[in-house]
């Protein structure tokens, strides 16, 4: 897959690209999701998904009449590990294991590794089902 993504001509699509490219020294809610996505994807691609976030929730403040209301790094951290374990822990269930969490400063990377390893195991464990089938 490649780092390219379209060039717009759209003058709020650039402004949106350009604030979202500002993100990662942020300690907001959408720097650590910028950050986020730069771990997964080309730095241009994350920019383009930081900046369809920007869109998004620009949107739903002009609809609904709200203001944003940041709650921090810390804040979105916690809810991406709580939504990792309890990830993890539907999986270990699916095994027959139960999942005990210990605390350690590494558990972060190691969490996303199990999960990546559960999640690549379930994968082909349906292809197995589904080769079972015929389909």
């Amino acid at each position: 897959m490649s780092g390219k993504t379209k060039r717009v001509t759209n003058r709020a699509a650039q402004a949106l690209k350009l604030a979202a490219a500002a993100l990662p020294s942020s300690q907001s809610a959408l720097g650590a999701h910028f950050q986020r996505m730069c771990a997964r994807m080309d730095k241009p691609k994350a920019v383009t998904a930081a900046a369809h976030k920007l869109a998004r929730l620009i949107y739903t403040m002009l609809t609904s009449g709200e203001e944003y209301t940041d709650r921090g790094q810390d804040y979105y951290e916690e809810r991406y590990r709580q939504r990792v374990l309890q990830n993890l822990a539907q999986c270990a269930e699916k095994m027959g294991m139960k999942l005990a969490v210990n605390e350690s400063p590494f558990e972060y990377v190691i969490l996303n590794q199990l999960l990546e390893r559960c999640l690549l195991r379930e994968i082909e464990y349906q292809r197995h089902q589904y080769k079972q089938v015929g389909l």
